[in-house]
């Protein structure tokens, strides 16, 4: 009976891979890379230009949480800055105050998806500050971000 335990047990140890082989530091470039799986690219412009465009990707939250809870592969992600939000009343603006408790549950499914999360945050991206996102049919997706891109973290080719 012992024998066939150890036998066990002998087969699990050495079915396992080396442990420090797969420990990758996730602040790694290659890391985070593979993990995301392409480039992230950052660019900073005015909610004020593109209005139509936010407003419709807030308005497309519910859709865009499941799609986030699904998507196990991207081929490009885009993170644009928005300064202009949040400092005064604009159409945006309304549009996030009006849509908060879906904007959360949208931060909390990126926070959920290691290819999302480590998106955002090797480009120095609070999840609070995520306001929406929209994907294009080539697999890719452009998160909005209120404020200002921090300097030093990439940009828009």
């Amino acid at each position: 009976m012992w024998v066939h335990a150890l036998a066990g047990a002998v087969f699990l140890l050495a079915s396992t891979p080396n442990m420090a082989l797969l420990a990758q530091g996730l602040n790694s470039g290659e890391a985070i890379d593979t993990i995301i799986g392409s480039d992230v690219k950052t660019g900073e412009e005015q909610a004020a230009g593109d209005e139509s465009r936010i407003i419709s990707a807030i308005e497309n939250t519910p859709a865009n949480i499941s799609e986030v809870r699904k998507k196990f592969s991207l081929d490009s992600v885009v993170i644009i800055f928005l300064p202009d939000i949040g400092g005064e009343e604009s159409e945006v603006d309304r549009k996030i105050a009006e849509r908060q408790t879906e904007i959360v549950e949208l931060r909390e499914a990126i926070e959920g998806s290691a290819m999302f999360y480590h998106a955002v945050d090797s480009r120095s991206v609070l999840l609070r500050d995520i306001i929406a996102l929209e994907f294009d049919d080539k697999n890719g997706v452009t998160i909005f971000v209120a404020g200002n891109e921090p300097s030093g973290t990439g940009s828009v080719n």
